[in-house]
């Protein structure tokens, strides 16, 4: 989704590979109605859940794609005037308000590569200035907004630098480590930070850490210990309140605690809930909003905290991608389920916030598969074309891989369903929202694990009579990419073709590349550096695979992308060259995806343009 970047032109040695570089013959492939309508899907605006200023509550910020590029928007309740922020070639993604509503926050990168610095801009309109000149480019690591003072968090190939900017003083570095660490929250009345840091070695399990901002002194520490990560949520929002929101994971599960800062003691919240759970404050502190998500699907609750009731909201079942309480106590949230689309919505009904224009057109409803598998029940999701099967299928895994898919609306997979595929989604090990464990299992063994959970969903769903084993693709978008390259190559006779996104092809030179924080990710997945365990990178790589690749392949890469850097995916693309083997690369010139809508239907248009030549539904 980013204005329409011109694709790059293909290097010498990528001789032999089509780059497509004018509109494909998608759109004759499949009858007008048809491709109108998927493309009406990408087309229509949305909005997000608008955040809004605690001393303010008026004022808010969402992000919208009305002008064909996702930008920030400011919204005055008390008026009804909304008004654009920001206005970049390939979009803008992160922003926030000030505690007062005077000032939005928002982070500018370069075309896509997530590097960059915070700007700030009046509420009411006016020029953009960089907000703390001393803090230089970066990626961003945490930003929590004060009146009197600013915490910003900055990571490089260098590790972590966490700054403390006061109004009435110069910035200062209050932390500084080669591990990866973050700015996490502020007391209401600033005088506390709680930063996140991985000192013991393992991003994916953090410690938190409490820092006085006026000395900059330790005051509090808290760690689970190995494979146990905290995560600090927010304060309580009121002044001199030390409770601190965190999620624990001490019972193979995201649930939740109070930590009193003040007299450093906590309260777990056992909730008779199946699923992980998130929460944020009411803004009186007397209750939490809980977020439930299991098995494809969230709920909310709130939880008193003086009763211990917990009392479910009455939402339709689907997915919420974000709520808040508000100061009068409604909650507002974005819901929305596969065939529905997306709606900024009170949790008792009304519309909130509504973008311009038609609403997209409706999707298709999911049906839940649990398959048993190597390392236990694999939840998948399946979605049927007309007709009678077996069909030519679209396994689109998602990427993370600490994410999961689920009951909300895709327009990627409806476009599949439209062009006449089945599509299979596989929430596999690795996937977040089934425990822990789950999530985890995937240590030291990445890529191979997933993909034999695919392959019990696959063989299930043949055996049952939904895919034809000849018709089948696989697909997916940053761990998704990789995990369809690597399935290429080693599990050869399932796929008939493979559409990879932003893909990881070459281990080794994607650690090389990739940004800091990542590297120290796949250290802690990997069990330790290439130069450690060189075999366990090697392993998992697909260029170690692709003189077995047999299926034609499409790989889609960004020119700016710092989480797949282009170099590892040309390396690939070089042996798919020098053995000969079918395949097709588009290029876009952005990072990790794009938030210009032309653009996002290009790619979904060479994708489909390239599956239906090879793939016939």
């Amino acid at each position: 989704m980013t204005a329409q970047p011109t694709p790059s032109p293909a290097p010498a040695a990528d001789a032999g590979v089509i780059v497509p570089d004018s509109p494909t013959p998608y759109a004759a492939a499949l009858p007008a109605e048809v491709t109108a309508r998927w493309q009406a899907r990408f087309r229509a605006p949305r909005v997000s859940l608008p955040d809004w200023a605690l001393e303010a509550p008026h004022r808010c910020l969402y992000s919208s794609d009305v002008s064909g590029v996702v930008e920030l928007y400011a919204w005055d309740r008390s008026t009804d005037v909304h008004r654009q922020v920001t206005d970049r070639a390939n979009g803008t993604l992160i922003g926030t308000l000030s505690p007062d509503g005077e000032t939005i926050w928002w982070f500018a990168d370069t075309d896509g590569d997530e590097f960059g610095v915070w700007m700030v801009q009046p509420f009411a309109g006016g020029e953009d200035r960089v907000a703390v000149p001393a803090v230089e480019p970066a990626y961003p690591a945490g930003l929590e907004v004060g009146s009197a003072v600013v915490a910003v968090g900055r990571s490089t190939d260098d590790g972590s630098e966490l700054w403390l900017a006061p109004r009435d003083g110069d910035p200062r570095v209050v932390y500084r480590h080669e591990d990866p660490a973050s700015v996490d929250a502020l007391t209401r009345d600033e005088d506390l930070l709680v930063i996140s840091h991985s000192e013991h070695g393992d991003p994916r399990y953090p410690a938190l850490r409490v820092l006085r901002t006026g000395d900059d002194a330790v005051v509090a520490e808290k760690w689970d210990g190995e494979g146990r990560g905290l995560h600090a949520l927010e304060f309580a929002p009121l002044p001199g309140d030390r409770r601190l929101l965190v999620g624990h994971e001490r019972r193979g599960r995201e649930e939740l605690l109070v930590w009193d800062v003040g007299t450093d003691s906590e309260t777990e919240l056992v909730l008779d809930l199946p699923g992980d759970v998130t929460a944020g404050w009411y803004p009186d502190g007397s209750a939490l909003l809980v977020g439930h998500d299991h098995a494809a699907r969230s709920e909310l609750y709130r939880y008193d905290l003086a009763t211990g009731a917990l009392e479910q909201l009455d939402t339709p079942r689907g997915v919420v991608r974000g709520a808040t309480a508000r100061p009068d106590g409604t909650v507002e949230l974005a819901w929305s389920n596969a065939e529905l689309p997306p709606v900024i919505r009170r949790a008792d009904g009304p519309v909130v916030l509504a973008a311009p224009g038609e609403e997209p057109p409706a999707a298709y409803p999911v049906e839940d598969r649990w398959v048993a598998g190597p390392g236990g029940d694999v939840h998948a999701l399946l979605v049927r074309p007309a007709g009678e099967g077996p069909y030519a299928t679209a396994f689109l895994v998602h990427g993370g891989p600490e994410s999961a898919d689920d009951d909300s609306y895709r327009a990627r997979r409806a476009a599949y369903v439209d062009a006449g595929y089945a599509v299979v989604h596989v929430n596999y090990r690795g996937s977040t929202g089934y425990g822990s464990a789950w999530r985890d299992a995937l240590t030291g063994r990445p890529g191979l694990t997933e993909l034999e959970d695919v392959a019990a969903v696959y063989d299930a769903l043949v055996a049952e009579g939904v895919v034809d084993p000849r018709r089948a693709i696989i697909s997916g978008g940053s761990w998704g990419g990789f995990l369809t390259l690597l399935a290429l190559g080693t599990q050869a006779e399932r796929w008939a073709a493979g559409i990879a996104e932003v893909p990881v092809a070459d281990y080794l030179a994607a650690y090389e590349d990739e940004m800091e924080g990542l590297r120290a990710y796949d250290r802690a997945l990997f069990g330790g550096s290439p130069e450690e365990v060189r075999d366990v990178y090697v392993r998992s790589s697909p260029i170690t695979y692709v003189d077995a690749v047999a299926a034609p392949v499409l790989v889609v890469a960004g020119a700016n992308d710092p989480r797949c850097p282009i170099r590892q995916i040309d390396n690939y693309l070089a042996r798919l060259e020098d053995l000969g083997k079918p395949h097709e690369v588009y290029r876009f010139d952005a990072g990790h995806g794009s938030l210009v809508i032309e653009e996002t239907i290009r790619q979904v248009e060479v994708a489909l343009s390239f599956a239906l030549r090879h793939v016939h539904p």
